[in-house]
């Protein structure tokens, strides 16, 4: 499922219009960027939580070439599926 069939997926199930339920995915999308770009952790019970951990330097190749490179630090989303989620999938 793309964004567009998210939205109206959502139009469809809240009897919002296209236009209202974009309005409220794009809000969703901003305030949990912002919050996780604070270093906070965003729960949605029984959906998830979102999480961003730091992952350290390391060695990689190269796959073309083959040579060593280094890999450097960065800031990760995580994502830990929620009991309710897990329940859905079985």
């Amino acid at each position: 499922m793309n964004k567009a069939e998210l939205i109206s997926a959502i139009a469809a199930q809240t009897d919002l219009t296209k236009v209202d339920a974009k309005k409220a995915v794009d809000a969703f999308i901003n305030v949990a960027g912002d919050t996780l770009k604070n270093g906070e952790r965003l729960t949605l019970v029984g959906f998830g939580s979102f999480s961003v951990t730091e992952r350290n330097a390391r060695n990689g190749r190269n796959p073309r070439t083959g040579s060593k490179i280094t890999i450097e630090a960065k800031k990760v989303i995580r994502f830990k599926a929620g009991a309710e989620l897990n329940e859905q999938m079985n």
